[in-house]
């Protein structure tokens, strides 16, 4: 049986009623035969029928023991960090998703837990980051938003050669297209916000695990903490999981055939896609990944803040907001939105440039999306589409803009 044959059939149907579609099961509380004593479910923060569907579907996905779902991807992460302690180590990736690094270096930074920002691509200087502290190595591959690939398997060996835990940040890639548990890690989150639900229409993350002890760590702050996913949006996320595999395929088609173009358009210095060949870790990404997925990032040959945002608010089918992975297309502008919450120097020094942009390419038609972008580079050119622009409208930096 194929994956796709595999997955639309382990969506169960309703044993009561024989509806196809999971129920939502919009209840607070269930009621007991005698104290202790009744159908799996007692209370809707501990579990919920609804939800246990969900993460056994994407337990299943990731070929993991056990999964969790939660009510945003931040509150995933946050369950993972808890299984720490004051005096551990992360070793994490420097191209890391702003959140992520927000809630290090604000949160629990304090409480503690130190981090070590590693280029992880590099596994010879993986290997040299990790002291008797390490107990947790933080990837993100491909990383947010320069699109870098570390390898799994060699970092999964290193970690358990230290005794650490190896957790993947699967978002980017979705496990249609790479599985890191088969590849040694021990740990998989999701922003579910992003291709497993893949309308734009709800917040979620995931949490799955290897083994089924680590799992009942994760689930016991699940349920201690309380940052659970609603019965609704449990819904949501199962109709999502329905059709991933056909809007991953369509996403990688589009993205290809954009990064190509944009990889020799005149205006466009670098271009971020591990599909390229020119990408430095394409045949890494080929080795460990089943495609390239649908995010490009890209950057301007005039490198700073106007000439990017005259030119992300110069789009049409591309709209201008956070997130990513949806059916419509979206780009933003990671250094004043998605990652301005790290460190300017910081961001420069892990490739976020200025003028970088990040497009989540969407299922609309290829040649709508290259026109867009087409007419995009030529309307940001043009001093009247900038003069549209309050924000910059009397910056001396308004003739490098002008310069597209």
């Amino acid at each position: 049986m194929s994956t796709i044959t595999e997955l639309i059939h382990s969506i169960p149907v309703d044993p009561q009623t024989g509806a196809i579609a999971v129920p939502i099961y919009q209840t607070s509380t269930f009621v007991q035969e005698a104290p202790g004593v009744n159908k799996g479910y007692d209370y809707a923060r501990s579990n919920n029928p609804t939800r246990a569907v969900l993460e056994q579907l994407v337990a299943g996905l990731e070929k993991g023991a056990a999964a969790y779902a939660f009510a945003s991807g931040l509150a995933a992460i946050d369950a993972v960090v808890k299984l720490l302690q004051a005096g551990d180590e992360i070793i994490a990736v420097d191209d890391i998703y702003g959140g992520a690094f927000r809630l290090f270096d604000k949160v629990y930074k304090k409480f503690g837990i130190s981090v070590q920002y590693v280029d992880t691509t590099d596994t010879e200087k993986v290997a040299a980051a990790f002291t008797a502290k390490t107990k947790l190595v933080w990837l993100e591959t491909p990383t947010n938003p320069t699109l870098k690939i570390s390898d799994i398997r060699a970092i999964a060996t290193l970690a358990k050669a230290h005794g650490a835990l190896l957790c993947v940040d699967n978002t980017f890639a979705s496990p249609v297209l790479q599985q890191p548990l088969t590849l040694g890690a021990d740990i998989v989150v999701h922003s579910a916000t992003k291709y497993l639900g893949g309308h734009s229409d709800l917040i979620a993350g995931i949490v799955v695990t290897k083994e089924k002890a680590l799992g009942d760590e994760i689930k016991f702050y699940q349920n201690a903490c309380g940052a659970i996913l609603s019965p609704f949006d449990s819904f949501l996320l199962i109709r999502g999981l329905e059709t991933l595999h056909l809007r991953v395929r369509q996403h990688g088609s589009n993205a290809q055939a954009i990064a190509e173009y944009l990889e020799q358009h005149p205006l466009v210095d670098k271009v971020f896609y591990p599909g390229l060949p020119s990408h430095p870790h394409h045949d890494r990404a080929k080795q460990q990944a089943k495609g390239f997925g649908g995010i490009v990032s890209f950057t301007l040959k005039t490198d700073t803040v106007p000439a990017a945002t005259a030119l992300v608010c110069s789009t049409h089918y591309f709209k201008l907001a956070e997130s990513l992975g949806g059916i419509k297309s979206l780009l933003c502008h990671p250094a004043s939105m998605t990652h301005k919450s790290i460190p300017e120097d910081i961001r420069h020094a892990n490739g976020v440039a200025d003028s970088l942009i990040r497009l989540s390419v969407g299922l609309e038609e290829t040649q709508d999306l290259i026109a867009d972008l087409e007419q995009a580079f030529a309307r940001a050119g043009s001093s009247k589409q900038v003069e549209k622009l309050p924000a910059y409208r009397e910056q001396e930096e308004l003739a490098l803009a002008l310069a597209l």
